[in-house]
C-alpha cells in the first residue's frame, strides 16, 4: 500500500489531517486548470475550493480504481464548469498569471542575448492577444475540451469522461477550437 493509499483510508476514516496532506500538492495544479477553463481567477478560487469541499464530502464515494489525483483532478474540472454555468451571463476574464518561485528564477537566470527582441515581443503580445480572444469567444465545452486536450494532455477517454460527452462528441469540440483559433492567427503568418 502507497503512502497515498494510506492517507485515502485515513482521510476516509475522517482525519482530516491526512486529507490535507493528500491536497495540498495538488492545489497548485487545480488552480491551473481551473483557472484556464473558467478563464478569471475568483472563479478558478471558487472552484477548486469548491472541487475539495466535494471531494471532502464524497470521500467515501472514491473507489480506488482511478488514481486519486485523477477523482481529484475531474472534480475541479466538473467544479469550474459549474462555475461557468453559474455565470455564464457575465463576461469572463483570463486572470493574470502569477508566476511560482522556479518560474522566476528560471526567468531571471536566462542570460540577456537569450531574450526576444522588441519585434519578437510584439509578435507573440499579437499572437497571445489574438489566442485570449479566441478563447472567450469559444463555447465553455470547445475552451474545456480544447485545455483538456493541449494543456492538460488528457487523452479523449479522459475528457469524455469529465466532461460527460462522447467521443465523437469531444473530436468535434477540440476540432472546432483548433479551427477557430487557426482561421484568428492565419493573417499573423
Amino acid at each position: 500500500m502507497t503512502v497515498e493509499d494510506e492517507r485515502v483510508v485515513l482521510a476516509r476514516n475522517g482525519d482530516r489531517a491526512a486529507f490535507r496532506r493528500l491536497v495540498e500538492a495538488e492545489t497548485r495544479p487545480l488552480y491551473a486548470v481551473a483557472a484556464r477553463i473558467t478563464r478569471d481567477a475568483a472563479l478558478a478560487e471558487d472552484a477548486v475550493q469548491e472541487a475539495l469541499f466535494n471531494a471532502w464530502r464524497h470521500l467515501r464515494d472514491f473507489d480506488g480504481r482511478a488514481n486519486f489525483k485523477t477523482w481529484l483532478h475531474r472534480i475541479t474540472v466538473n467544479a469550474a464548469l459549474e462555475q461557468l454555468r453559474r455565470r455564464s451571463g457575465r463576461e469572463q476574464t483570463m486572470a493574470d498569471a502569477v508566476p511560482d518561485d522556479d518560474e522566476r528564477e528560471d526567468f531571471l537566470a536566462t542570460r540577456a542575448d537569450e531574450l526576444p527582441g522588441p519585434e519578437q515581443l510584439a509578435a507573440g503580445g499579437e499572437i497571445g492577444s489574438q489566442v485570449q480572444t479566441q478563447l472567450d469567444r469559444m463555447t465553455h465545452l470547445e475552451r474545456s475540451a480544447f485545455v483538456l486536450r493541449h494543456h492538460e494532455g488528457q487523452s479523449l477517454e479522459e475528457i469524455c469522461s469529465v466532461l460527460s460527452i462522447n467521443v465523437s462528441a469531444c473530436k468535434q469540440a477540440i476540432f472546432r477550437a483548433v479551427r477557430k483559433l487557426r482561421s484568428a492567427l492565419e493573417p499573423l503568418r
